[in-house]
């Protein structure tokens, strides 16, 4: 994923890490002076605003107590990034900063309080075991780390493509169905593959077998927003 030691640059590094970050494996959490901390992890998520990691946990858990007293937390996130062999998965990152009450809100599902807790970083690392190799371990820069420029990321775009397929098949399969000409029931699976800001790979099994096509946007996406508004448009026009 990263070059040699000497020959990265600060946004390359930066890119490779906030990619892992938007795209974790794994994720393990430990807080200063707190034991059990994730006898709830079922319930926690994790995303990336902007390099800071924001966990969502029950307003009573000890992860939200821990954040409203401002402990010290260390967050390791091995990479998701790419097909469980390749070697994208030999990274992870160890996040290191001070937990804050991010923001508290009411689920929707059940209406249980919950609370949004960040990382205030005052430290990343990239660390990489090659096959064969020792361990790379590389700092990275907080500010590159944090740029906006960072957000449609390789991770980002991954784990879009990836809930697209795994929760939005109907909507996909419709779009394929009315480009084509194609009754929906004979389409039996679309997957989006290879998703950037300015282009996707579609394909598409039919009763004729399987097809594949990619669809261009005419401009590059700059934001999460515009990236949902331009494949939703795209994939109808794109694919007739």
């Amino acid at each position: 994923m990263v070059a040699p030691r000497q020959m990265v640059a600060p946004r390359q590094l930066a890119a490779a890490a906030r990619s892992i970050l938007s795209c974790p494996d794994d994720v393990n959490l430990v807080v200063d002076g707190v034991d059990e901390l994730l006898a709830d992890r079922d319930e926690l998520g994790m995303v990336d605003r902007d390099g800071s990691p924001v966990l969502a946990c029950p307003a009573g858990s000890p992860l939200a107590a821990a954040a409203s007293e401002g402990r010290s937390a260390l967050l390791t996130v091995s990479s998701g990034l790419g097909p469980r062999d390749s070697q994208s998965r030999d990274a992870r990152l160890t996040l290191a900063g001070r937990l804050t009450v991010a923001a508290r809100e009411d689920c929707e599902c059940c209406g249980e309080e919950r609370v949004q807790v960040a990382i205030d970083l005052n430290f990343v690392l990239l660390s990489r075991t090659p096959p064969g190799e020792p361990e790379q371990q590389y700092r990275v820069p907080l500010d590159h780390f944090a740029s906006p420029d960072l957000r449609l990321n390789r991770g980002f775009l991954q784990r879009s493509a990836e809930h697209a397929n795994d929760c939005h098949q109907d909507e996909l399969r419709r779009a394929v169905a009315m480009t084509s000409g194609t009754r929906m029931s004979d389409v039996v699976g679309v997957r989006l593959a290879a998703l950037q800001p300015h282009q996707v790979d579609v394909t598409w099994v039919d009763i004729d077998g399987a097809h594949s096509r990619t669809v261009e946007f005419g401009r590059s996406a700059r934001s999460a927003e515009e990236l949902g508004e331009l494949l939703r448009a795209r994939l109808h026009a794109g694919l007739c």
